[in-house]
């Protein structure tokens, strides 16, 4: 794996997701995440795992999206856990993040929910 710049604090996650993704980046997104980290995309589904988050992401990015930073939520933090979370700008719902410190003090996704949808009813 390439030499990544480590998320430091768990906000840091979120700005290093959109610039490896702007710059296609898959194996750079994947780094992100923990090796059996679970990610709820796409809608639906279960992504398990970095290797498959990586090639979903590959597929993703192959489209070329570009992703604007979003302001996030005061993050919580407990004993080297933590939930980030961000309103997407378009109204559509939110994103939330656990995030784990390593060993070596920098942090990992370990679930991601990237997607929820408003209650409807």
């Amino acid at each position: 794996m390439n030499a990544y710049e480590k998320a430091l604090r768990p906000e840091d996650i979120t700005r290093l997701f959109v610039e490896r993704s702007n710059a296609g980046d898959a194996a750079g997104v994947a780094a992100l995440y923990e090796e059996e980290a679970v990610m709820a995309y796409p809608a639906g589904e279960l992504t398990v795992g970095r290797e498959a988050i990586r090639a979903l992401w590959e597929g993703v990015l192959a489209h070329r999206p570009r992703f604007e930073p979003e302001e996030s939520l005061p993050t919580l933090v407990s004993d080297g856990i933590a939930l980030t979370s961000t309103p997407p700008r378009d109204g559509s719902g939110a994103r939330a993040q656990v995030v784990r410190r390593q060993p070596d003090g920098s942090w990992l996704r370990l679930l991601d929910q990237p997607e929820f949808a408003p209650p409807t009813g």
